[in-house]
């Protein structure tokens, strides 16, 4: 593998070894078979290894996947050390599943595309170093991807959508609002303050000790929440969602996990159990903290929406409204955002599940929209870097906030 720069982000010359041993598993064509445009995209930006070649029409002809999520759940949390060691052991195998499952060969695609942007470093510069040892081995262009524009276009693999419309992207390390123009043309509306919902669900189900509860014991911390919240009563609880007075479309997550920290604490003292002991009123806990997200997320995009179209940013009617990343995958605040599309007469779109969460399909498929307007493909990766904390697009957010829209209240009856 390419030896890491840590204070650069950059790389040394590659070692050609791994990649010869990688090009002996394929039987090479003389000719391209296909005349159209394909594209192997690579990820490795936080905890799952995976890849995939897509074709322009947007057919999936191979992938692959590498989940670290059992060995994340063990350690309590992900550890980048560990997750850059599963990524260097994992994604030669995962790469080569991709291509084989595809039925062609590295010299047929018409670039590789790679999340270089935004993740954790150390998880971004295997998969950066692997591409560019095949992007030099094969002469193909690299397409650099914004893990954050993946996600916002992915819609676009799964529906006929045009430019603009409003995307909600959250995840366990991401929540923001952009107002999507154009393949790389994104005005950021709102983003979170401090953590995403995603990590705040994760912490909140680690409190609880729900890997030692019977029935979420191997799910993530989001799963296990959402899971569990279907068995308990939200009322029990009353929690005001965040930043009910400020005026734009920000988001926070730590003061409700505090205040969720502080209720378990209780709970615990009246129960007389010792913390990682399962509450009895564990169920109730997570139905409180699902359901105060949910108006929180809702509240925010709904504003987000009267702002666009405000402004003639988004049409008047039929507008759409995308919402992709991990946490999308979570019924319960899908449909909070259900209600909100429907006062504001939009359409509601969601990539399926598989999708929603990081993927290689994702990266594949935004590098065949940026071949196709031929943006930031690159014909030399010398100096080429990752980069660990990246915005998306055009910050707007105080233009919102001056706005100060005021969002009429809605019954969350989910």
């Amino acid at each position: 593998m390419l030896i890491l720069n840590k204070t650069a982000g950059v790389f040394s010359k590659p070692s050609k070894s791994k990649v010869y041993g990688f090009l002996r598993t394929f039987n090479f064509h003389p000719e391209p078979q296909f005349l159209h445009k394909l594209v192997l995209g690579i990820e490795t930006s936080c905890d799952d290894t995976a890849a995939a070649v897509v074709d322009e029409t947007g057919k999936v002809l191979g992938e692959a996947i590498h989940s670290q999520t059992e060995v994340h759940l063990k350690t309590g949390g992900i550890i980048p050390p560990v997750a850059q060691q599963l990524h260097r052991e994992n994604i030669e195998r995962i790469v080569q599943e991709a291509l084989s499952a595809s039925r062609i060969s590295p010299r047929e695609l018409s670039a590789i595309a790679t999340t270089i942007k935004p993740g954790l470093a150390l998880s971004l510069g295997v998969g950066l170093s692997f591409s560019v040892q095949l992007v030099k081995q094969f002469k193909k262009p690299f397409i650099p991807i914004h893990h954050m524009e993946a996600h916002a276009l992915t819609i676009r693999l799964t529906n006929k959508v045009e430019f603009p419309f409003l995307v909600l992207l959250i995840s366990g390390g991401h929540c923001l609002l952009a107002l999507v123009r154009g393949v790389s043309d994104f005005l950021l509306l709102g983003k979170s303050l401090d953590i995403a919902p995603g990590d705040m669900l994760d912490k909140v189900a680690r409190r609880l000790s729900l890997i030692r509860h019977p029935e979420c014991s191997i799910m993530s911390g989001g799963k296990a929440i959402e899971h569990l919240a279907k068995q308990g009563n939200r009322f029990h609880f009353d929690i005001n969602p965040p930043m009910q007075q400020a005026k734009n479309c920000d988001f926070s997550f730590s003061g409700l996990q505090h205040i969720i920290d502080k209720i378990i604490m209780q709970k615990e003292k009246e129960e007389g159990i010792e913390k990682g002991q399962i509450l009895s009123s564990a169920a109730d806990i997570a139905a409180a903290v699902q359901h105060t997200t949910a108006c929180h997320v809702a509240k925010r995009t709904h504003r987000a929406i009267l702002f666009c179209k405000q402004r003639d940013l988004l049409p008047h009617s039929n507008a759409v409204v995308v919402v992709s990343g991990g946490v999308a995958s979570n019924l319960y605040i899908r449909r909070a955002l259900e209600i909100v599309a429907n006062a504001t007469q939009c359409t509601l779109l969601c990539p399926p599940p598989r999708l929603c969460t990081d993927n290689g399909i994702m990266i594949a498929w935004n590098g065949i929209e940026r071949l196709r307007v031929g943006l930031g493909i690159l014909h030399d990766t010398d100096g080429i870097r990752y980069e660990p904390k990246c915005p998306l697009g055009v910050d707007i957010s105080k233009e919102v906030e001056e706005a100060a829209i005021k969002v009429p209240s809605l019954k969350m009856k989910i």
